[in-house]
């Protein structure tokens, strides 16, 4: 059960209606503060849509923070999300077989990305080859949007955990198809 109250559209003075225009249950929680949820919201759908880096990588690398941190509403949400922005089921597969250090079939862009990714997650920073590896195919404006999401959704993972935010049964499904690891 989540830490504070799931808000419902009848909660929420007119002006702050839209905020629940997607209401996910992290929406519902986070409107308990407007102002907070209309400035996170500003930055996710940049990332979603206004953001130059190709969509298939900057999944993957939010992938691989839900993957590492083992946290299910990110995960489950972005196995199903993801599809729409040019990730397969082949993909999701490569994605946990290269994390977990088995033979994958990501290509070298992809596996650079999920790299990327992990040095963030789990060592704070991007290394220095990982960076100038990246660097030698993204322009410097992609860089800063990949580092930008993956640090995003590194804290996004923090604030699900903390408000123990729940999976919605629509979302229920990625993470049977593709279960975390223990």
């Amino acid at each position: 059960m989540a830490r504070l109250p799931y808000l419902n559209l009848s909660d929420l003075s007119p002006e702050n209606q839209d905020l629940l225009e997607r209401p996910i249950n992290l929406n519902r929680l986070l409107v308990n503060s407007p102002n907070c949820r209309r400035a996170g919201l500003y930055l996710a759908q940049f990332i979603r849509y206004g953001s130059r880096l190709d969509s298939r990588l900057r999944e993957l690398a939010i992938m691989t923070v839900g993957y590492l941190t083992r946290a299910p509403y990110e995960w489950s949400h972005h196995v199903i999300l993801a599809r729409d922005f040019g990730v397969s089921d082949d993909d999701i597969r490569d994605l946990a077989s290269f994390l977990e250090g088995r033979a994958h079939g990501l290509d070298a862009h992809a596996a650079l990305a999920v790299t990327a990714a992990r040095e963030m997650t789990e060592d704070i920073a991007m290394s220095a080859a990982t960076f100038d590896a990246l660097h030698e195919f993204l322009s410097d404006e992609e860089m800063v949007d990949i580092v930008v999401t993956i640090a995003h959704y590194n804290a996004m993972v923090r604030v699900l955990a903390s408000f123990d935010v729940e999976v919605e049964d629509d979302y229920l499904p990625g993470l049977e198809k593709f279960p975390l690891p223990a």
